[in-house]
């Protein structure tokens, strides 16, 4: 828990407060049309060229002079990869979310979205759109805090196995996007007796199917479309994978697990108001400050607060609403957590570090206008 205080939002200042956040949706949403329009399309158009650009240049080893086999692979790898990062991001991650279905184009309509990774869009829908935007932070409820697999806040419990989360951690960044395909699949009942396998085998077919398709496109098909280049292309692909598992690892942490998140109990739902459910998704976000290519590149998750308050809101606003949601926060003295990419992530690695060692936890509190 964070140690900053915060005073106690009187229910007339929590109102106001509710109300400022509604209204600055409500213009928003008001003004959306041909340039959010035209923004995702130039994202998409952005995400297939540089697709095809990468993969060609993985290709080109085929025809490459010695000397420049290695330029081209790495180029191929590390664009492909940001392609990745783009389509998962600004692309994917926004569609799914619902913010563009206004527009009626099929290809960004959240419901049936499919994007390029391993998880299926329908698994991501229930665990993220649903349960961690719904639940942010509260624990036994947002499957999101450590994801089962780290200990980084001290309400947590400890075991053992928590003094080499730093390997887990490790591991998980390079392989993140399995983790995100098997969360809501929560294996761990099968070991336990809970399920049979046989039910784990059920529920796991989607996202099986969808897991073999994207090895047999990037570890198969385009490989053996190489030939002879074929351990060339494998391995730029497998770089490529491991780019956007890594950078997706380090943007989505980064939004949540900072020194000054906060999360919650359980009981914090019951009875929970508008603009309670407010001031739990900023208490709980954190920020990132950089430049444009940096928002972009993040999904404008960089801007965690305004996505976690206006999910369905087109990502490409969130830099113009920041300013007005800072403002709002610092009138009524609540927390708007922000800073640097490295400020931040270094705040989550000594969450890691710190929390792989038994420790008391601290005090929750009942409700999200204290602190």
């Amino acid at each position: 828990m964070s140690t900053l205080t915060q005073r106690e939002l009187s229910p007339d200042e929590l109102a106001r407060f509710g109300a400022e956040i509604d209204d600055l949706r409500a213009r928003t949403v008001a003004d959306l049309g041909e340039r959010d329009a035209r923004y995702i399309r130039r994202i998409y158009a952005a995400v297939r060229w540089s697709e095809f650009a990468g993969r060609a240049l993985l290709m080109a080893g085929l025809i490459m002079p010695e000397g420049w086999l290695w330029v081209s692979w790495l180029a191929g790898a590390v664009i492909l990869g940001l392609s990745k990062i783009l389509d998962n991001m600004e692309l994917g991650h926004n569609v799914i979310h619902g913010q563009f279905d206004w527009m009626g184009d099929p290809r960004f309509n959240g419901k049936s979205f499919e994007w390029d990774i391993v998880g299926t869009a329908d698994n991501w829908r229930k665990t993220h759109n649903f349960k961690h935007h719904t639940y942010t932070n509260v624990h036994g409820m947002d499957d999101d805090i450590g994801y089962d697999v780290l200990r980084i806040f001290p309400e947590q419990r400890w075991t053992p196995a928590a003094l080499f989360q730093p390997l887990y951690a490790v591991i998980f960044a390079l392989l993140f996007q399995w983790g995100v395909a098997i969360q809501d699949l929560r294996v761990g009942r099968a070991f336990i007796g809970r399920i049979t396998w046989r039910q784990l085998a059920r529920e796991a077919a989607p996202t099986l199917r969808k897991s073999r398709r994207q090895l047999v496109k990037d570890y198969i098909v385009f490989p053996l479309l190489a030939g002879p280049a074929f351990w060339s292309v494998f391995l730029g692909n497998l770089l490529a994978n491991g780019i956007r598992n890594v950078w997706t690892y380090t943007v989505i942490f980064c939004g949540h697990f900072t020194a000054n998140a906060q999360t919650f109990p359980k009981g914090i739902v019951k009875n929970e108001t508008r603009p309670q459910w407010y001031l739990r998704q900023i208490l709980g976000s954190s920020n990132l400050s950089g430049s444009r290519a940096l928002h972009v590149m993040t999904g404008n998750l960089s801007h965690q607060i305004e996505h976690h308050l206006f999910p369905d809101v087109p990502a490409n606003r969130y830099a113009e609403m920041a300013p007005v949601v800072r403002d709002i926060c610092r009138r009524y003295g609540v927390q708007y957590n922000t800073g640097s990419m490295v400020g931040q992530f270094s705040q989550v690695i000594w969450r890691i570090l710190r929390h792989s060692f038994p420790s008391s936890p601290a005090p929750m509190r009942a409700r999200a206008q204290t602190q």
